[in-house]
């Protein structure tokens, strides 16, 4: 297969955090990415190379690189690194809007240490949700049954004509035949990103809340369009929230007149674009609806 020698073994070491008055150790992990520029840019999971003090990546020639990291999103479990090589064979990257259900999904990878390891599956569904170790919801996932291992991840899922479809990215255990991948096409914007400014940029509000339904006659007097919304547990301080005059209590049911039914709503809306624009706020202030004004601040990274 053509895609085999730009898929590679990613070997990372990081030191492992112990108690106070203990020395620390080096621990050593391993995944998988893929090489998708010819000059030496590779994708791979987040989860694989965060934290890592050491990033190595070892071509299916043998060939080893120590390699940068140009920038990791745990937001989309997605990173991208960069080798020191050029006239690399890239993967064709596809289009992961034209798939179908039932269509052919092959993952290659590096499980438990096995270079270019190739299984077989179907495409099982699409637009599904997975929430990474940010809290936030990675949306448009594919599921295959082509079965990943440790290891496996950061390697592409690719179609029949050898294209990049997807990242591979998580398996559920116990359980045989649900597997993940994130598509291609949230890949290709957040590695262009990550390129571009070594991180992601995401709007912030600063404010904790919880998902909450609305009572029912309130829900009716006022129209809204929503069942539920955020309960606003607490508001930072000095934050875009607080400046709006965002309070705890507050039920947040709309950002710039997008519904906003859960927590999973707001970070959907809160993108680059929203940095530094002014945006209406309506939340539900006792039994009153109150329409406020917040200018996002960009999040840490």
């Amino acid at each position: 297969m053509r895609v085999s020698p730009a898929v590679v073994n990613v070997d990372v070491r990081q030191e492992s955090r112990n108690a106070p008055g203990h020395p620390s150790r080096e621990q050593r992990g391993t995944g998988s990415g893929f090489i998708f520029t010819p000059d030496g840019f590779v994708l791979t999971n987040s989860h694989v190379v965060h934290g890592a003090t050491r990033i190595d990546v070892v071509m299916v020639d043998g060939r080893r690189f120590e390699a940068d990291l140009i920038g990791d999103d745990p937001g989309t479990d997605l990173a991208v690194l960069r080798i020191p090589s050029a006239a690399l064979e890239p993967v064709t990257l596809g289009d992961s809007r034209a798939l179908k259900v039932g269509q052919l999904a092959i993952a290659i990878g590096n499980p438990y240490g096995f270079q270019c390891t190739v299984t077989a599956g179907v495409v099982s569904a699409l637009g599904r949700s997975l929430r990474s170790t940010t809290g936030r919801l990675i949306d448009n996932v594919i599921q295959t049954d082509a079965a990943l291992n440790p290891g496996n991840s950061g390697g592409p899922l690719v179609n029949a004509r050898g294209e990049a479809i997807g990242v591979n990215t998580a398996m559920i255990l116990p359980a045989q035949g649900l597997c993940f991948a994130i598509a291609i096409d949230t890949a290709k914007f957040v590695a262009s990103r990550l390129i571009r400014d070594g991180r992601i940029r995401r709007g912030y509000v600063g404010v904790a809340g919880q998902n909450v339904p609305l009572p029912r006659r309130v829900a009716r007097f006022h129209k809204l369009p929503v069942e539920s919304g955020i309960l606003v547990i607490s508001v930072e301080e000095n934050s875009p929230a607080q400046r709006g005059g965002l309070a705890a209590g507050d039920v947040i049911l709309a950002f710039d007149d997008h519904p906003t039914a859960g927590i999973d709503d707001l970070h959907r809306l809160l993108t680059e674009a929203q940095v530094g624009v002014s945006s209406v706020l309506s939340a539900l202030r006792g039994v009153d609806v109150v329409t406020l004004t917040v200018v996002p601040a960009e999040a840490a990274a």
